[in-house]
């Protein structure tokens, strides 16, 4: 079985960061979905529970940050294309969303980011595959 990770947010208002995340097309598993948490579904191992900030409190001793003057995490996905990356950004903003730089070309890598409506920090990337390829390459040299 592959390893799966759950990143746990928490979320000022559920309802609105449901319908958020909704409208970039992501979708949740109602076997994890209450009045309190839901399951985003990002990919078959990646995961992503939206608590309201009662429920995530339940799981650490510490203060919820507030992300409007401090990053408590950095959450990066890659996506399948630079159009994807750049409609993805669109959408975050048109669902109430900001971004927060320019997107960022690096030549095999592009990236733009967003901040949910928690201020949460989405980055979304694109590798060129010939790169990633290369890199796949160059790994299996240095392990033989």
């Amino acid at each position: 079985m592959s390893t799966q990770i759950f990143v746990n947010l928490p979320v000022k208002n559920l309802k609105q960061s449901i319908e958020f995340f909704t409208q970039l097309g992501f979708q949740f598993n109602p076997q994890f979905t209450d009045e309190t948490a839901t399951c985003m579904v990002v990919s078959e191992t990646i995961f992503v529970m939206l608590l309201t900030h009662e429920k995530f409190k339940t799981f650490t001793p510490n203060e919820i940050c507030d992300t409007t003057q401090n990053t408590e995490v950095l959450v990066c996905l890659s996506v399948e294309s630079r159009a994807k990356v750049d409609e993805m950004i669109r959408e975050a903003v048109t669902a109430g969303g900001t971004t927060y730089s320019e997107p960022q070309e690096h030549g095999f890598m592009y990236a733009h980011g967003f901040q949910d409506l928690d201020g949460h920090i989405w980055e979304l990337v694109y590798m060129e595959p010939s790169t990633i390829d290369q890199a796949e390459s160059a790994k299996k040299k240095v392990e033989v």
